[in-house]
């Protein structure tokens, strides 16, 4: 005999309701989120920033640029009068050797003045100096005639200075100062200050007027 199939269950049963309910589907969500205008805009910006600070330091590593160097080669004095204070009248030629050690970017120097100190002050008064645009891997002499003007100081200043002449040894410092920047084919930088102080310790009688000696000329001290 063959076998009969059980009745379906009643209506209501829990076994019938689960027959009834239909399988949800959960709705299917796009593989990739929609992208965010901004979001894609940062994204940009921040790409093109490290573009540019790429080529900014493969153009620093290239042109590198360095410090100037300047050191005195010879001074000569034509007068020193102390003998009127409170002022006193100086004329002195200084060589100065000016080097750039860069072996891509030019210096350019413009303006540049230049001074002669004692003990900080001013006894010449600043002398204004050509333009210079300097070539890479160079050294130029420049020659600055300075003085022939009365500058008014302290008696006291006037009175070591003539002492320091009678004794034979005077200790005097060059300083140029202005601005200049680096010029590397159509690039320039920015213009900057530049001080250049040359110390020196000078053998100087009192009258003496021709080329000086030269104690101590250390490698000028450059502040840029």
């Amino acid at each position: 005999m063959a076998e009969e199939s059980p009745p379906p269950p009643p209506h209501g049963h829990p076994t019938a309701k689960m027959a009834d309910e239909k399988p949800h589907h959960k709705q299917k969500q796009p593989p990739y989120p929609p992208k965010d205008p901004r979001r894609a805009l940062c994204a940009a910006a921040a790409i093109l920033l490290l573009l540019l600070g790429s080529a900014a330091l493969a153009l620093y590593l290239i042109y590198r640029p360095h410090r100037p160097k300047f050191r005195v080669l010879s001074a000569a004095a034509y007068q020193l009068n102390t003998s009127s204070p409170p002022f006193v009248t100086a004329t002195a030629q200084f060589t100065v050797a000016a080097t750039n050690p860069s072996r891509r970017a030019a210096i350019l120097y413009d303006p540049l003045s230049a001074y002669v100190s004692y003990r900080g002050r001013a006894i010449t008064p600043a002398a204004s100096l050509p333009p210079l645009l300097q070539e890479p891997r160079s050294t130029v002499a420049l020659s600055p005639l300075l003085g022939g003007a009365a500058v008014p100081v302290e008696a006291e200043l006037a009175n070591a200075l003539a002492m320091d002449e009678a004794y034979g040894v005077v200790e005097l410092r060059l300083v140029m100062a202005g601005k200049m920047r680096y010029k590397a084919g159509a690039l320039r930088s920015r213009r900057r200050g530049v001080s250049i102080a040359c110390d020196l310790l000078i053998s100087l009688k009192n009258g003496f007027v021709g080329k000086l000696t030269l104690l101590g000329s250390p490698p000028c001290k450059v502040y840029l």
